[in-house]
């Protein structure tokens, strides 16, 4: 299991790093007057730090390549002597991956988890390490700027790390890598004509006119069932990236708005948004899973054949 879940993990984050291509408009040089200047605030697109051909490696892409090394560098050293009473990093990765595994399954169910767990439990510890990696002191704050003689301070304008999760390059490839497998995981459940017989069939038990008429809605209603279906990854990436974008937003107003206590100032929103980037993960984690059950659920006295 520890070998599969370190494969599984390191191709997911293979594909992340590698659809990460800029998706947010530059910035225009006739926009950054005086008055812009002047603001420092979090930009939305994350800084390009150097080129790899035609490849653009940016500080965002930099901090989720990090976290994803230091990840499968610690399961690998806690899982490399495997002893049958856990101690140390064995007893803490054992303990995550056995508390996710036994969460999951009581919200999907012990046959899908089986199938899902992989994806869900990485999902679940990336998002989570790369919100509170982005709360080290450091990240956003080191890099590359100018000294302001007004105010005597150093602004960073280009900084060499940033909170991945606040680029919406990363959370719309982790939506889009699950919305590949949600329509994987839909046709293994039910097979392409059960899976349009889910979205447009009609529910329940009906006779005659009725079931003309119910036949008309729900097909009418499945339509309405696609366009959902197709605004999850949007609303996935979407609510994640601007849950982190506005915490981190909000730590560098704190620590700017007085200037002689941005030591202080910051600190209980670092312990709220610790607490927050524990939540946005599970939130990620559970909408995936879900999403998966509605789709893979089967009716009462359907069997699955394997």
């Amino acid at each position: 299991m520890p070998h599969r879940f370190l494969l599984v993990l390191t191709l997911t984050i293979a594909f992340l790093g590698a659809t990460a291509a800029p998706i947010l408009a530059q910035e225009t040089a006739h926009g950054a007057g005086p008055a812009a200047a002047e603001e420092h605030t979090l930009p939305l697109k994350p800084a390009e730090l150097f080129h790899l051909g035609k490849f653009t490696v940016t500080n965002s892409m930099l901090v989720t390549w990090v976290v994803a090394a230091g990840m499968i560098v610690f399961a690998r050293l806690a899982t490399r002597n495997v002893k049958p009473v856990p101690s140390g990093a064995q007893n803490f990765w054992e303990w995550l991956v056995e508390s996710l595994y036994n969460f999951l399954e009581s919200v999907i169910g012990s046959e899908l988890v089986k199938k899902t767990f992989w994806f869900f439990a990485t999902i679940f510890i990336f998002i989570l390490f790369l919100n509170w990696c982005g709360l080290i002191p450091g990240v956003g704050t080191i890099g590359w700027g100018h000294h302001d003689p007004v105010t005597n301070v150093f602004h960073v304008d280009r900084p060499l790390l940033r909170g991945a999760n606040a680029d919406l390059n990363l959370t719309s490839a982790m939506a889009a890598t699950f919305f590949v497998l949600w329509i994987i995981w839909a046709i293994q459940a039910n097979g392409v004509g059960g899976f349009l017989v889910h979205v447009f069939g009609p529910k329940g038990e009906t006779s005659g006119l009725l079931k003309v008429a119910m036949v008309v809605i729900f097909f009418m209603v499945g339509w309405l069932e696609i366009i959902s279906i197709l605004f999850r990854p949007i609303s996935l990436s979407f609510r994640l990236f601007g849950n982190v974008y506005a915490g981190e937003s909000i730590l560098e107003a704190m620590s700017t708005i007085v200037p002689s206590l941005s030591w202080l100032i910051p600190i209980p929103f670092y312990f709220m948004e610790v607490l927050v980037g524990i939540v946005q993960a599970l939130v990620f984690m559970l909408l995936t899973a879900v999403f998966t059950l509605l789709i893979a659920q089967h009716q009462p006295g359907h069997e699955t054949h394997h």
